[in-house]
Parts: C-alpha cells; sequence; structure tokens
C-alpha cells in the first residue's frame, strides 16, 4: 500500500468515526416524505408523524415512528383491545432496531434484529445520511417499492438531547 493509499484508508476511516459520533444519540423525527419519479410527494405517515431514532456510542439503534394522529383502541390493555384496531395501529406505525454500522461517509447500514414487521428481522436497512444545519437526514439510497410505486424515501429528524 502506497503513503496515499494509506492516507486515504487513514481519512476513511477518520470520516467514519466522525459519522458514528455526529449520530450518536437521540433524534426526533420532524418528516418523513416519499418521492416519485415524476415528483409526486406523500407522507406515509401523515403531515405531522412523531418518532426518535436512538443511536448508542456501543453501536446500536432503535427507531419507533407513527403518525401523530393515531386514534387510541378502545380498551386501555393491549390484550384487550379488538383485532382490527390494533391492525390499523400496526399500520401506522414503523419500529424497529439492532446493531448498526457505518459503511462509509454518507452511509449507515441497520442490520435489524427486532422489528414490529417481523419480514425486517434479519434484512439489512441500509441509509444515506446527510446533515442540514442541527437537521439530520435519512434517506433510501435507490427508489424502492412503496405504497405502489417506486419513490425515494427521507426523513427529517432534529436532536433531542
Amino acid at each position: 500500500m502506497t503513503t496515499d493509499d494509506q492516507a486515504a484508508a487513514r481519512s476513511e476511516r477518520r470520516a467514519r468515526e466522525d459519522l458514528r459520533k455526529k449520530l450518536t444519540g437521540v433524534w426526533e423525527l420532524v418528516s418523513y416524505t416519499a418521492t416519485s419519479a415524476d415528483g409526486q410527494i406523500i407522507h406515509p405517515l401523515g403531515p405531522r408523524p412523531h418518532g426518535l431514532i436512538v443511536y448508542t456510542s456501543h453501536g446500536y439503534m432503535s427507531a419507533q415512528l407513527g403518525r401523530g394522529d393515531r386514534p387510541n383502541t378502545g380498551s386501555d390493555r393491549l390484550e384487550e383491545a379488538a383485532a382490527d384496531e390494533l391492525a390499523q395501529a400496526a399500520l401506522t406505525y414503523v419500529a424497529y432496531g439492532g446493531p448498526f454500522h457505518i459503511v462509509d461517509p454518507s452511509t449507515v447500514k441497520h442490520h435489524v434484529t427486532t422489528s414490529l414487521f417481523p419480514n425486517w428481522v434479519g434484512q439489512p436497512q441500509v441509509r444515506t445520511v446527510s446533515f442540514e444545519g442541527d437537521l439530520l437526514k435519512l434517506s433510501l439510497p435507490t427508489p424502492t417499492r412503496l405504497w405502489g410505486t417506486d419513490r425515494t424515501a427521507e426523513l427529517t429528524w432534529r436532536r433531542a438531547d
């Protein structure tokens, strides 16, 4: 490995570590949009979603997000709620977590070990990372089939801690 290659590798490691440090903490969801190729923008969790994403210094993450207008069920007890109410609650909520690692200075990979949607367990969730001022933006790296058409999703977060 040449001196230039070594310097480039050190620079890449530093950039990945800097991203890891910037991500570490608690972030509150500001917005979630999905844009189709023709420019149509939808808000999958409504105009005022709520949620948290947490990145720990030990390399774990957890994301919980949902519609801001989710109705209560008819019971205060989860096991007593009606099946249709629980199904609707699940349709308006995303929850998953597990270890994460920084792939490169603009990409994070979430290794899903637990999820409300069981099909995600064992399936990595890759996100492109960018920052705009005090905002964190996580987006899908390529258009993905979402709500009937290929869309690029972007979640915007503000540091809570």
